[in-house]
């Protein structure tokens, strides 16, 4: 199971966060009135899916035994007419045609892809 916190205090919108034993920091862009002392929130979560995405393909290409030497994920977050869009683009650095095909299938299936295209419950509690 996951755990986070995200603590904010005085320091305009720079936050600490806490997951397990790292560490970050987000903040916004000067902007928008931050000291672009971190990522951004939209930006942490491409972060989340770049690699969720560029891990699960390493285990899967691993599993096949396929010389796969790199693996670039590239996002883009797009705010269009119709809602937000992802645009991710893959790299994929000693693989045939086919193999990066699969891969490419396989993208659209990690933990995370899933989740964002299927959207998640979020409870909110005081304490």
């Amino acid at each position: 199971m996951a755990h986070g916190i995200a603590r904010i205090g005085r320091d305009r919108f720079r936050t600490h966060i806490e997951l397990g034993s790292h560490h970050l920091i987000a903040d916004e862009p000067e902007v928008l009135g931050g000291a672009h002392a971190g990522p951004a929130p939209y930006d942490l979560l491409l972060a989340s899916l770049g690699a969720c995405t560029a891990i699960t393909l390493r285990m899967y290409a691993d599993r096949k035994g396929w010389p796969l030497e790199s693996l670039e994920v590239d996002l883009q977050w797009r705010q269009e007419e119709d809602g937000p869009r992802v645009i991710r683009t893959l790299r994929v650095v000693g693989l045939d045609d086919a193999q990066r095909d699969r891969l490419a299938e396989i993208a659209e299936r990690t933990p995370v892809t899933l989740t964002l295209l299927g959207g998640v419950s979020i409870d909110t509690y005081l304490s």
